[in-house]
């Protein structure tokens, strides 16, 4: 039997989640703290749009025995990330991620420093209609690779929004209950490694 609207109505015990509830704060990365101490605030008022990031199950197809072919995972695969901010009439979002850039590899001789030096864990907090976090990730290990350019043109007496494009190695859920789940599903993972390299 088809559900009504009430059904559906009814299914949702809060409101449903809405994208402009949201904030981002970014750690300042080691070489940059002597210039840029104060900016970790300024950044996270800026950021007037993002995203919460994917996960994917790469694949590879294998034939066993005479069933058909099957998809089994062999790679989790994380997908780059893209930050857009208001910038300021000094610049100086704009200079702050040139900053970034520079620092990871430099104009002068373009050898790139050590990536434990430039890297930071971006926190991205979703809430509630009840200014609630109800959703929060942490991007491992995040750095800048791309700045994107800000048109300049006469005829457009608008703002700046500057794009920011960032890769990482991996998020992870920073909700309690799923630090939780987390905490659980190692120690299975752990009674399964000790099960089968035990000999009864």
């Amino acid at each position: 039997m088809p559900k009504s609207i009430s059904d559906f109505q009814s299914s949702f015990k809060q409101d449903l989640a809405r994208p402009n509830r949201f904030d981002v704060f970014i750690p300042i990365p080691y070489l940059l703290l002597p210039f840029y101490s104060s900016g970790a605030s300024q950044l996270a008022l800026r950021c007037n749009s993002t995203e919460l990031p994917s996960r994917t199950l790469a694949t590879v197809d294998r034939k066993i025995g005479s069933v058909p072919v099957q998809k089994f995972p062999n790679l989790s695969m994380y997908n780059d990330i893209v930050l857009d901010f208001y910038v300021g009439g000094d610049m100086s979002e704009k200079m702050f991620f040139d900053a970034w850039l520079e620092v990871i590899n430099p104009s002068s001789n373009f050898n790139f420093k050590y990536k434990k030096d430039y890297v930071t864990e971006i926190q991205v907090n979703q809430y509630d209609q009840n200014n609630q976090l109800s959703y929060s990730v942490v991007l491992i290990d995040a750095f800048p690779i791309a700045v994107n350019q800000l048109d300049l043109d006469w005829s457009n007496d608008g703002y700046h929004k500057l794009s920011v494009v960032f890769a990482y190695t991996y998020w992870t859920n920073n909700m309690l209950q799923n630090i939780g789940q987390n905490i659980a599903t190692q120690a299975l993972s752990g009674l399964d490694n000790i099960l089968n390299t035990t000999n009864f």
